[in-house]
């Protein structure tokens, strides 16, 4: 079984919709990192000297390969990454190997299997 990892840089008000929505797409689980911050074209607004940005979060999804596009594509929906200027953005790594999931195995090759 060969694996995916995506990355997707949420608004923290979006993080729970995009979590469910990459569930309900066949993700399995995902590890939330809070409080990042970064900057697009546009640099951060500012009021006072002090910046006005909202919080955003780091969702990490380690997801079967077949199944990585199509949780990539809801999520960047369920985001509205395409829509919403600013609402975030996501991507996927290819990964070479994983340990510590024997327990998530069987669930997805039943996935899997069906998608195939």
């Amino acid at each position: 079984m060969h694996f995916k990892l995506l990355v997707a840089l949420v608004e923290d008000s979006n993080t729970d919709v995009v979590i469910e929505a990459a569930r309900e797409a066949g993700a399995t689980g995902t590890t939330v990192i809070t409080n990042a911050s970064g900057e697009g074209i546009e640099g951060s607004t500012t009021f006072f000297g002090l910046t006005l940005e909202t919080q955003r979060n780091v969702l990490l999804m380690l997801v079967e390969e077949h199944l990585s596009r199509h949780i990539l594509e809801t999520i960047s929906e369920a985001g509205e990454f395409d829509t919403q200027k600013g609402a975030g953005m996501a991507f996927q790594v290819d990964v070479e190997d994983v340990v510590g999931i024997t327990h998530q195995i069987k669930k997805l090759s039943e996935t899997v299997e069906e998608v195939l």
